[in-house]
Formats: structure tokens, C-alpha cells, sequence
């Protein structure tokens, strides 16, 4: 006997329970389920629980936002079908992409005399280029709005940072007070309101 299950946009643990569900109607018999779920937590949560039962299972993408889960079931007791409806449901953690942004607002790093702190910043910006989980964006405003310009010592790893995928991006408020307008060399120009928009969606602010 062959059940297809339409789980898509349910959340866990309705794509288990339901998954459950049509094995428990397919009696001792067997067969296969065919659980169709928008998700790769749903994928995780129903691979989980064949392994535990035994089943074979296969998982394909089939486009955006849509999965197949194929469960082949043998034949089981009676006891085993009331049992598989019976037994409790629990959830792979859902996990949050990581949202870490890097705020820079002056050239220098910490008070106290700024030579050393611009050489504490750029030491800070080429340790940031070697770090293995990188920011997804960086701003840089008022001061900080020189180190991406022509001329800053910072460039290079900068660039390396940006080639690496890290959104870099400068208030043009503040390169147009600085007179730095024509002179930004890496990342784009944004604006304040944009720059809220990133801090408040950040799961991670960092500021040196």
C-alpha cells in the first residue's frame, strides 16, 4: 500500500504526526509513505524517526521550499502499528542563521593615543579577515567611514573580506563630510536608514 502526505507549511511535529498517521492506516501490510514537507528541519525530524523505527528512507530537493521524504515500511504486528501512533514526537531544534555585524565608527580602536589605536584597528580588521565564521556585514560611519577610502592602510583586508562574501558598507553622509565622497575603494555607500535596518536585524553586533 502506497499513502501520500501533504505536510507543506506544517511545522514540527505536524509532519511526523501525520507521516505516523497514514503508516498506522497501512496496517501490518506495509508499504511506502510519501511525506512532501517545505523544510530541511522537517527532513531531519522524519529521516530521524524511520532510523529509529527501522524503515528505509530517502530524501530528495525537488525545487525551492519543497521536499520529499520516501519511507519504505515492512510488514509490522498489530502491536507495532499501535505503537508507531503512540510514541511521542520530538523536534530537531529549528536553527537561526547567524546574523553577526560589525559596527566601526572611528579609524582608531579604543581611546587613549590614536597612533596606537589605528594600528590596534588595522591589527583588528586582518584578524577579523582570518577568523573561519566571518560577519555578514560591516559598517563603517563617522570616522570610520576613512578606513574603507583611498589611501587607509585597511583596504587590502578589506577586500579580502568582501571577496569573501562579508557585505561592507559606508554611511555617505559621513564620506560626503569628510570629503571622501570619490574616494571609497571598497563596499558600497548606504545610508542611516539602512544602517539601523542592519543593527536591529543583527543576532551579533560587534564593536571595537
Amino acid at each position: 500500500m502506497n499513502q501520500t502526505v501533504n505536510a507543506m507549511g506544517d511545522a514540527c511535529p505536524i509532519p511526523v504526526v501525520k507521516t505516523k498517521n497514514a503508516i498506522k492506516e497501512m496496517g501490518t501490510a506495509g508499504g511506502t509513505v510519501e511525506t512532501l514537507v517545505d523544510n530541511e528541519i522537517a527532513v531531519q525530524n522524519l529521516t530521524k524517526m524511520a532510523d529509529q523505527k527501522g524503515y528505509s528512507v530517502q530524501s530528495e530537493q525537488l525545487e525551492t521550499n519543497k521536499y520529499r521524504v520516501v519511507m519504505t515500511v515492512g510488514e509490522q504486528t498489530e502491536q507495532q502499528v499501535q505503537e508507531i501512533a503512540e510514541e511521542p514526537v520530538v523536534c530537531a531544534p529549528v536553527q537561526k542563521e547567524q546574523n553577526t555585524v560589525v559596527v566601526i565608527s572611528s579609524s582608531c580602536m579604543g581611546n587613549g593615543d590614536d597612533a596606537l589605536g589605528a594600528v590596534l584597528m588595522k591589527g583588528f580588521i586582518y584578524a577579523l579577515s582570518q577568523q573561519d565564521e566571518l560577519p555578514k556585514t560591516m559598517l563603517f560611519y563617522n570616522g570610520g567611514a576613512k578606513l574603507t577610502c583611498e589611501g587607509a592602510v585597511t583596504l587590502e583586508d578589506l577586500k579580502e573580506l568582501e571577496a569573501q562574501g562579508v557585505e561592507i558598507m559606508t554611511c555617505g553622509t559621513c564620506l560626503n563630510h569628510y570629503g571622501l565622497t570619490d574616494k571609497l575603494q571598497v563596499g558600497t555607500v548606504t545610508n542611516m536608514y539602512v544602517i539601523a535596518e542592519k543593527m536591529t536585524q543583527a543576532s551579533l553586533i560587534i564593536k571595537p
